[in-house]
């Protein structure tokens, strides 16, 4: 389940989800220490919105870059 009050997330770079990610990591291994049950429920939900942001954007990525590379080798070739 996504967290419904983080906004749209769809201007941040691989990078940046990427951070973000790293530091609500962090922050949720400080609530299950602290043992705060709601507020690792929140971060999870969190998490779980930033990591999915950031697959898409991942799979958009290799999807462009695997256009950028597609070589047309039929026009290049020919055999007689």
């Amino acid at each position: 389940m996504e967290h419904p009050l983080i906004g749209s997330i769809d201007q941040l770079t691989l990078e940046e989800l990427s951070a973000r990610i790293n530091d609500l990591s962090n922050k949720l291994n400080i609530a299950i220490n602290s043992g705060n049950g709601d507020l690792c429920r929140q971060i999870h939900m969190a998490l779980e919105t930033f990591r999915n942001k950031y697959q898409e954007k991942l799979r958009e990525s290799y999807k462009k870059q695997d256009e950028l590379s597609h070589i047309d080798f039929e026009s290049k070739i020919q055999i007689k």
